[in-house]
């Protein structure tokens, strides 16, 4: 045995751990999405995150064995990010799985041997860790694998005992550590010292059922879960100081510094942990943008945008102005893809996002450094030397600038930022999000998953069927499970089969009734939880009990439109791609009983020509009557055939595919009509922008076309009613009063100006001599902008060589300043606008403008005097 470890590539020991298991018997899987099925987390933040329902006996294994190298992204410990030596916000996790087959001694086995012979790892330079309690894993260690005592450390609960919640599949866990200072001996180990100990593999021996009063009881099927870091063993095998300086990140930390013309080995170190932020970042927004998150304000869509925002922010930190995402990803996308072909296929969508992303930011980051600006001339004038905590956590979670950014300038104006205030201000953030902070919680259904594996899943056979006999498995009351209900209470029913469909998709769930003898459930929503339907509805008859025998019917007239618009989005999207870009994607949707919504990847906005196009191709294809073609094909099958997939669905390996040949193919579990005659017609109602990069538009189809046109024949006839003309003269008839209108608002700025200037010529009685200049400073009631600048400009034409301010209040809670300035005023250094913007500050507004002339505005009308008069004082001194 070597006394150092093999030298892999990362990619090489993605393969070789893979290869290793599925040798073994275990069954290689591709990675899951980032965005997981899970409702319970945003993204996908855990190997294990996949095979949740398995464990939870919610559903069966199609094998017994398998092994994944499995896309992670967590972000609560993100401002560790390049701080550490290992911390980082997008992951890859080895991991070797087993469904109630083999267990601990097996793992055990294994992840010595794959450790030990595959990779090479010296033995003595290895450390395990068992739960305190698990005598058994042990033993293996001891006797059968062979590592001395002092190299098996018993842990306590909090290290070495996963829960998944506080009920719920549980158990012990095992660790592999490797020891960096073998020579320091094996006294008084201390595996929590990171800097001589890294834990590379934990193996959970998922045996216990808990229950809420914490008592452990053993699964009939146990399971295996292990996870091996990538990064981490990586960072082993190839004898680097950090995760970040392996072959997996190491290229895109230096193409950031290529482009920021510096080098990382002899940069100082927060240049390195900027460079660090870039690397790890970059890899995360790549992958997500790959599997269609796309940047928003909410949900996984705002930890991809604070994610593109940080290495933007960091890029400034180590001196790049302009936009160098792109140049940066385009290193990720090559590591990348022999892995996750995905992200290569999707690179121009994720080029696109990440430029305007960048481009958007970087507009904010340009508002923020003028707001930075205006901070510190405030402090300044205060005669202070210190910028608030307060001020600069502003800057940092409205304008993303880092602290480190505000120090800086900060440094180069001779102050200093209270970082012992803005450490307060980030607590009271961190407080904020504690809600939102990432868990994996297998029981957050409660009742449901305490019921699983006494029920079987919901039947669906509502593709069929609008009405069956079903067998009440659950009932729940406002979440908890009940033997019985009575009329006037709101229930969640769940059936042994069911013709309703529950949401997903886009689509709404069905509406109906669950009748009974001498029971009446109104059934308003359906929504899916795992492998459940859940009927939620109201009890408007008799008393409903768990194992009563009834009868399920769905509302048809509902059925019906949605059937018709979840077909026409089929058909909208394709329209799309023919007529306006191939490569637009579906990035949500919702189909409704009375109207759907589409949304798309687009960077513009449609023309009307091509609305019209896309409305007239849609109702042609249902004109010509193309039945559906539905099929169950194998993905690989369907992809190959050029079944487009939808957004934020994940398929199994056999899939339903909707084809209406030589129009739409598209894979979907929605309802749909079995001709396009039967939608009948389509009509776009609006077309809009609703993020960046996305457009959405709103249409009816069917019979919500026909209430659609009543309500517009309602209001027209309304407008022909009143103005007195036929409809088709209304378009005329609105452009002449239009017309009128603005005539009318032209004279009546007219006569404002006109009534400004008389009460200003009032002023020239007023105007004060300073030096060889005249100065007027006055306030004049109820006078707009506009007019109030007419009124300064006509003064200092009578006066020639001076100095006009005036103010107004036209309207509540609003200031209207303004300045005018000779040429010879300008001469003493006087500037209208920087003169009337720090004037207006007192208002509480802001303004400028030219030398010359400038217009500002507030909002505190009772400070104007007090404005009017510090602007007095300032042209006495500067001209006296």
């Amino acid at each position: 045995m070597s006394s150092n470890p093999q030298h892999l590539s990362g990619n090489e020991i993605r393969t070789r751990f893979l290869n290793f298991y599925a040798q073994r018997g275990h069954q290689i899987l591709p990675s899951a999405s980032l965005v997981p099925e899970d409702p319970t987390v945003l993204l996908t933040i855990a190997g294990m995150l996949p095979f949740k329902p398995i464990f939870l006996g919610q559903r069966t294994a199609e094998f017994k064995r398998a092994t994944t190298s499995q896309k992670c992204i967590r972000t609560n410990d993100i401002e560790n990010v390049g701080r550490t030596k290992r911390h980082q916000t997008f992951f890859e996790m080895l991991g070797n799985f087993s469904f109630g087959d083999y267990f601990k001694e097996q793992a055990i086995a294994w992840g010595w041997e794959i450790s030990t012979e595959v990779f090479g790892l010296p033995k003595e330079r290895l450390v395990v860790s068992v739960f305190e309690e698990d005598d058994e894993a042990y033993a293996i260690w001891r006797d059968q694998i062979g590592v001395s005592e002092a190299r098996i450390k018993r842990m306590g609960a909090d290290d070495n005992f996963w829960a998944s919640g506080p009920t719920g599949p549980c158990g012990p866990c095992s660790e592999i550590y490797y020891d960096f200072h073998p020579e320091l001996g094996d006294d008084n180990i201390d595996l929590e010292d990171d800097t001589r100990f890294i834990e590379f593999y934990n193996l959970v021996f998922m045996q216990y059922n808990q229950d809420a009063s914490g008592n452990l009881t053993p699964l009939q099927n146990k399971n295996i879960d292990t996870g091996m870091g990538l990064e981490r063993i990586t960072q082993i095998l190839q004898q680097v100081p950090n995760n970040y300086e392996t072959d997996l990140i190491f290229p895109i930390i230096e193409t950031a510094a290529q482009v920021a013309g510096i080098d990382y080995h002899s940069s100082d170190e927060n240049t390195k942990v900027s460079l660090k932020v870039i690397g790890d970042h970059v890899r995360s927004v790549v992958h997500m943008i790959a599997d269609e998150i796309r940047a928003s304000n909410v949900g996984r869509g705002y930890v991809l945008r604070r994610l593109i925002r940080r290495v933007v922010r960091h890029g400034r930190l180590i001196g790049i102005t302009g936009e160098f995402i792109t140049q940066v990803a385009t290193t990720a996308i090559a590591l990348s893809e022999s892995a996750y072909p995905n992200v290569r296929q999707r690179e121009a969508a994720i080029k696109a996002e990440l430029e305007r992303e960048e481009s958007n930011f970087l507009k904010t980051l340009d508002r923020g450094e003028k707001l930075l600006a205006d901070i510190i001339e405030q402090v300044k004038k205060q005669g202070q030397t210190v910028i608030s905590g307060e001020s600069a956590f502003t800057l940092y979670d409205t304008f993303g600038f880092p602290l480190e950014l505000t120090q800086e300038i900060a440094a180069e104006n001779h102050l200093t930022v209270d970082e012992d205030g803005f450490n307060v201000e980030m607590q009271k953030q961190v407080e904020r999000a504690k809600a939102a902070h990432e868990t994996i919680d297998l029981t957050v259904q409660g009742s449901l998953d305490k019921l699983a594996e006494h029920i079987h899943a919901t039947e669906f056979i509502g593709y069929k069927q609008s009405a069956a006999t079903a067998k009440v498995e659950v009932l729940l009351v406002d979440g908890v499970s009940q033997e019985e209900a009575e009329a006037g209470t709101d229930v969640q029913v769940v059936l042994d089969q069911t013709p309703f469909y529950a949401e997903s998709g886009g689509q709404i769930g069905d509406r109906g009734y669950i009748s009974g003898d001498g029971i009446l459930v109104r059934v308003e929503d359906v929504k899916k939880e795992s492998d459940f339907f859940v009927h939620f509805g109201r009890i408007e008859r008799g008393t409903l009990r768990v194992g009563d025998h009834v009868t399920a019917q769905i509302d048809r007239s509902c059925r019906r439109r949605a059937q018709a618009n979840h077909t026409a989005t089929h058909l909208l999207q394709a329209a799309l791609k023919k007529f306006v870009d191939e490569g637009i994607s579906q990035a949500g949707s919702l189909v409704s009983f009375d109207r759907l919504r589409f949304d798309f990847n687009c960077p513009r906005a449609l023309t009307a020509e091509e609305i019209q196009q896309v409305e007239e191709q849609i109702n042609t294809w249902i004109a010509e009557a193309h039945s559906a073609k539905i099929e169950i094909l194998p993905l690989a099958e369907a992809k190959a055939r050029g079944a487009v997939a939808m957004f934020g669905e994940k398929y199994g390996d056999e899939v339903r595919v909707i084809d209406f040949p030589g129009v739409s193919m598209e894979l979907c579990g929605g309802t749909h009509v079995s001709n396009t005659a039967e939608i009948g017609v389509f009509k776009i109602i609006s077309e809009a922008g609703v993020a960046s990069g996305v457009r959405r538009i709103e249409a009816v189809s069917g019979p919500a076309v026909l209430d659609y046109l009543n309500v517009r024949d309602k209001v027209v006839k309304d407008l022909s009613d009143r103005f007195k003309v036929k409809p088709e003269e209304l378009p005329e008839r609105i452009t002449t009063l239009q017309n009128e209108l603005r005539t009318a608002e032209k004279q009546l700025e007219n006569l404002k100006s006109q009534l400004a200037i008389a009460k200003s010529d009032s002023l020239l009685q007023t105007a004060a001599t300073v030096g060889d200049h005249k100065i007027i400073v006055a306030q004049l009631e109820g006078v707009d902008p506009e007019s109030l600048k007419s009124a300064a400009e006509r003064l200092l034409q009578k006066i020639v060589n001076g100095a006009v301010v005036l103010g107004s209040v036209p309207e509540a809670d609003k200031v209207s300043l303004v300045a005018a300035f000779s040429p010879e005023v300008n001469k003493k250094g006087l500037q209208a606008g920087k003169f009337i913007g720090a004037i207006a500050k007192i208002c509480g507004g802001g303004g400028g403008g030219r030398p010359n002339l400038a217009q500002a505005g507030g909002r505190d009308a009772g400070k104007l005097p007090t404005a009017l008069e510090q602007a007095q004082s300032e042209l006495n001194s500067a001209l006296g």
